[in-house]
């Protein structure tokens, strides 16, 4: 890297707002979550310079709502062993002291969020009980229909939040719990935004000015997340940057769309870095399948986890990005929110 480069990355806050690696952990047998972390991935966070990583719980797809609680408090429970199994490098933080706490200590701040709320049906009342666990962030669903929204793989339905999904919302304001409309289909990201009374945030969605797919944002959605305070998050993933041209110009290119529209205090980083997590967990002969046109296994070349994102601050700056922008998007803007939503321990 070009000294100016990694002078830049070794000093700012680097923040990821999605990485699946619990998926990874709590797949194996729980003697095994804390010392798996740290052999696996805490080297790549490390070498990638990550210093604020917000972790999904994510039971899966097509699970029953009983089901998709126990793998929820399943992964729930090995975020913490691993927190506590690696208390010199990582701390599960729930305010915004933590954070700073962890920042200051040059350990990993870890930042729970549920991805989709499979697991709670229409029980808001859990959104309490996951709170006292350490649950930070969360959206309402994922591809598909929960009992509180749809995802934006069922837009052609148009609808918004259900009446669970409305008082999901203002619970989520009560506790302090940051918003994610990340996977929110376009009525409920449209009523998530009348009805939220702060910044909402999404972990892992790019322009779809630029590459039309339901998981990304238009740039009505993208000015709406603004108004609100909040911060869009590109996401890596290969196809949702591009057709067929998948280069971490691309990736650049969203994040200058996204600034363009609704300015460079709104952008961060959601990689979604899953092609080692979908290597571990799908079986080899369904391997290379085909999801929804899309092919799970595509990455951007050098960004297959999360040791590759000091080539995104290099990219930035060759980009033309400033200093002080670029330290913006690769994690100021993230932090900051986090400090603004996170304040003291409801």
């Amino acid at each position: 890297m070009p000294t100016d480069a990694a002078r830049l990355h070794r000093a700012a806050v680097i923040a990821d707002a999605h990485n699946d690696l619990l998926m990874a952990v709590a797949v194996r047998p729980p003697e095994q979550w804390a010392g798996y972390f740290r052999a696996r991935w805490l080297p790549q966070l490390r070498d990638g310079g990550v210093n604020l990583q917000i972790l999904p719980v994510f039971p899966g797809r097509g699970a029953e709502p009983e089901s998709a609680l126990r793998r929820t408090l399943r992964m729930i429970e090995a975020a913490h062993r691993i927190a506590e199994g690696n208390a010199d490098a990582v701390t599960l933080c729930r305010d915004a002291a933590e954070i700073d706490g962890a920042l200051a200590t040059g350990r990993i701040a870890l930042v729970l969020a549920l991805e989709g709320c499979a697991g709670l049906g229409s029980d808001v009342e859990l959104f309490f009980t996951m709170y006292r666990l350490g649950v930070r962030v969360a959206s309402l669903t994922h591809m598909g229909r929960t009992a509180l929204a749809d995802g934006s793989g069922e837009d052609a339905a148009g609808s918004g939040l259900t009446r669970a999904g409305i008082a999901a919302v203002a619970e989520m304001d009560r506790l302090g719990m940051l918003l994610d409309i990340s996977h929110l289909g376009a009525g409920g990201v449209e009523h998530v935004l009348a009805l939220s009374s702060g910044p909402v945030i999404a972990t892992h969605s790019s322009a779809r000015a630029l590459r039309e797919h339901h998981r990304n944002l238009t740039d009505t959605q993208l000015r709406g997340i603004a108004t609100s305070g909040g911060v869009v998050c590109v996401n890596f993933f290969a196809p949702f940057l591009h057709e067929s041209e998948h280069t971490i110009d691309k990736i650049v290119q969203h994040v200058e769309h996204i600034a363009g529209v609704i300015g460079i205090d709104h952008v961060g980083l959601g990689p979604d870095f899953i092609q080692e997590v979908t290597g571990d967990l799908t079986p080899l002969w369904s391997r290379g399948v085909i999801v929804e046109g899309i092919d799970p296994s595509a990455c951007v070349p050098g960004l297959a986890g999360p040791a590759g994102l000091p080539l995104v601050t290099q990219a930035l700056l060759r980009g033309g990005f400033s200093e002080q922008d670029t330290a913006k998007v690769l994690g100021g803007n993230v932090h900051a929110l986090l400090r603004r939503v996170l304040k003291e321990a409801a």
